[in-house]
């Protein structure tokens, strides 16, 4: 659903799809191949259809998600482009992803041998040193039957690893790619599609690209090792209460939170059964009249507080928790944790609203 008018909304979060075009466009351009745009988790909590809309006049390879479930909400909204289900497919799974004609990820024989029954096509995980899915780099008992297997596969499209630490460690990223490029060379032939750059590894430019990249958190606005993509939500909440504290004045559950000196305090309507951090206090702030202001007491779950000082607030104002004068991955910091999560977190109870903004 697409929110025209933040007017009546106790909380919201506000998407910018030019943001994330450009953001695309700026991975295409650094790499110089074809995107396989993430839009797991419903586009990282944005709204995988709103995105997917924006990101088809990039023209991508295609794009990933993590369920069968999330690429048939793609199919019904009209897109075409080949997805990927990156969680390892079951056999008992092939037939229903060949039905909606999604790609599965095989990373056992049994599974292979389904989508060869089914003529789904496919791609292969190699376990390069995440130690989640996929046939293990160093497994030789299963890299040969793996070979046997896809030696006159003409259903194998792509073959894929991933990276753990491409946003803080070059050596073992090399290492995985190593261990990658090894596995390559064993195989009867090379399928039509290899790929192994997420987000941070696209910083490599044509290092790590292969035949596509899979961009994800830069899309939608989060730092990806050293690549700072442009801001594309930020998160609001409205002014329900105002109140006047005096010293030694107790604020939310379990009363740890006690004012110093006299001060307003506001409350705004999001809490954590709306997504926020119950960890960004005690030392975490929101922006309200281009003021940073600090977070005072426990998070609740409908509500948090904020101390105001003596600043101009009124009932009915806006604060901003991210995407303004705090960014997003600050925000996620303070709170413990990184931009992925505080983008996935956000309820399906805030709602999205989405516009197109022109750079300036």
């Amino acid at each position: 659903m697409t929110w025209s008018t933040t007017s009546q909304e106790r909380a919201w979060l506000s998407v910018d799809l030019g943001a994330v075009r450009r953001n695309a466009r700026h991975i295409s351009a650094l790499v110089g191949k074809p995107l396989l745009a993430m839009v797991k988790a419903d586009g990282y909590g944005l709204g995988a259809a709103h995105i997917v809309t924006a990101l088809e006049a990039e023209q991508p390879w295609g794009y990933g998600v993590a369920t069968a479930g999330e690429g048939e909400l793609l199919r019904k909204a009209g897109i075409q482009r080949p997805i990927v289900v990156f969680t390892p497919a079951r056999p008992e799974e092939v037939p229903r992803l060949a039905e909606l004609g999604l790609r599965p990820v095989v990373g056992d024989l049994h599974t292979l041998e389904a989508c060869r029954i089914t003529g789904s096509r496919f791609h292969v995980e190699i376990d390069t040193g995440m130690g989640r899915s996929g046939f293990r780099w160093d497994d030789a008992e299963a890299l040969d039957a793996l070979r046997s297997s896809v030696a006159q596969d003409t259903e194998w499209e792509g073959i894929f690893t991933h990276f753990h630490s491409s946003d803080t460690d070059h050596d073992a990223t090399e290492l995985q790619w190593d261990r990658f490029l090894g596995v390559l060379a064993t195989l009867p032939r090379r399928p039509a599609l290899v790929h192994a750059a997420n987000s941070a590894a696209c910083a490599a430019r044509a290092r790590y690209a292969a035949d596509l990249v899979r961009p994800g958190v830069f899309l939608y606005g989060g730092q990806a090792g050293t690549l700072s993509p442009e801001p594309v939500a930020s998160l609001h909440a409205r002014v329900v209460a105002l109140r006047r504290l005096q010293r030694d004045d107790t604020v939310s559950y379990e009363a740890e939170a006690t004012v110093e000196k006299a001060t307003t305090v506001a409350t705004l309507a999001i809490g954590y059964a709306d997504g926020v951090p119950r960890s960004l206090w005690p030392g975490g702030r929101v922006e309200i009249h281009n003021t940073l202001v600090p977070i005072l007491g426990r998070i609740t779950m409908d509500m948090m507080m904020v101390d105001v000082l003596d600043a101009p607030v009124r009932i009915g104002d806006a604060a901003t928790l991210f995407g303004g004068a705090i960014a997003l991955d600050e925000q996620a910091a303070v709170a413990g944790t990184n931009s992925y999560e505080l983008l996935t977190r956000i309820s399906a109870r805030v709602p999205r609203m989405y516009h197109t903004k022109e750079p300036r």
